[in-house]
């Protein structure tokens, strides 16, 4: 599966939020999301661990979960291209709202 792919379902990606905090045992991340069987919630992880999102680690009887910030360095180089274009329309929408302001004042 494609890292995009894994990262386009909202789960995922609050699993992701959830490892910005630090590790986790999987436990944890099944309780965070209680709308959701602990086979789903694995499905997810699974998902996460094959794009290379996430590592597992076993602890005694435990799996613990963390974020691989590494491989998100795909997804920012490809969103650094689009940056750019939210940067000159944000400047410009400011430009707007500050020349609509002046206007205003007269």
């Amino acid at each position: 599966m494609d890292i995009f792919v894994a990262l386009a379902d909202q789960t995922r990606r609050g699993m992701l939020d959830l490892l910005t905090e630090g590790e986790r045992p999987a436990g944890d991340l099944v309780a965070a999301f209680p709308a959701l069987t602990q086979p789903a919630v694995s499905r997810h992880l699974r998902v996460l661990r094959e794009v290379g999102l996430v590592a597992v680690r076993t602890q005694a009887q435990h799996r613990i979960y963390s974020l691989r910030a590494d491989r998100l360095a795909e997804v920012d180089a490809w969103l650094s291209r689009y940056r750019q274009y939210w940067a000159r329309h944000l400047d410009a929408i400011s430009d707007h709202l500050d020349g609509k302001g002046r206007n205003d004042d007269r």
